[in-house]
């Protein structure tokens, strides 16, 4: 199932470019905004696995109109 529409649910997923190269993870979505962590580190991703909202100062927003699609495993950016 692909989707364009980002929920919370996004939160641990891969954020991959049009190469599908990984860029980063997201570590937290609010206000239509998904925040991305480009660089993960294993307790990140278990807060994101177990839905703890992570968003820290490195993160990066994301905004919607930059989303391509998504999937039940990624978020693939536009180019």
């Amino acid at each position: 199932m692909t989707r364009t529409t980002i929920s919370e649910e996004d939160e641990g997923k891969r954020v991959v470019n049009q190469n599908s190269d990984t860029v980063g993870m997201i570590s937290g979505v609010r206000n239509d905004t998904i925040y991305v962590d480009p660089d993960p580190g294993l307790t990140d991703k278990i807060k994101s696995t177990l839905g703890w909202d992570d968003i820290e100062e490195g993160d990066y927003p994301l905004k919607q109109s930059h989303i391509d699609t998504i999937t039940d495993d990624e978020v693939r950016l536009k180019r």
